[in-house]
């Protein structure tokens, strides 16, 4: 009796000991999706009201070009951006809040969980980085000086959504998918 009861106390503080390793340092390609989603879905298609406001932008697509860790930092300082373009208490009003609250709450949480990330250390990624930093430097200058108007705001997520899109199209594969559908 107390080698079987020895025996469950090892299967079990083993079970345990396996289950209670930190998860791997990935980006999750469903909350990736979801965030594109909600943003999609918070305004609606352009205005054309803000068709003249509208700029273009150039997206460092060379940011995500290298597939491994590099691509998957370049999602993370991506993630990390959006955030920090979000953290303004000049939202627009117009747009669904619930639905913009729960963006900002997966952007938040995929950074919190990969935090990891900051610390990948690959050699070309300064190059990478300017890259990001340029582009989303321009899209915060677009709202600055527009006053952070409902039609910067607009252009805004028309940017952000070409980059959540190109995100899940060609870097799907460095992204963590639990059930691939």
């Amino acid at each position: 009796m107390a080698i079987q009861t020895i025996t469950w106390m090892s299967a079990f503080l083993c079970l345990v000991q396996v289950f209670s390793m930190p998860m791997p340092c990935q980006l999750q390609g469903q909350l990736v999706r979801t965030t594109h989603n909600l943003l999609r879905d918070m305004g609606g298609h352009f205005p054309l009201e803000c068709l003249q406001e509208n700029v273009f932008m150039a997206f460092p697509a060379t940011s995500f070009a290298t597939s491994g860790a590099p691509q998957v930092r370049a999602i993370y300082e991506t993630l990390k951006n959006i955030d920090t373009l979000f953290g303004t208490d000049e939202l627009p009003s117009m747009w669904d809040q619930p639905k913009l609250e729960y963006f900002q709450n997966i952007i938040y949480r995929q950074i919190e969980e990969s935090e990891c990330m900051s610390s990948v250390d690959t050699s070309d990624y300064p190059i990478r980085a300017e890259g990001l930093k340029t582009y989303f430097g321009n899209i915060a200058a677009v709202l600055k000086e527009k006053n952070f108007s409902y039609c910067a705001w607009e252009v805004v997520r028309k940017e952000l959504l070409y980059t959540l899109e190109f995100i899940l199209k060609h870097t799907s594969d460095s992204l963590l998918w639990s059930n691939r559908t």
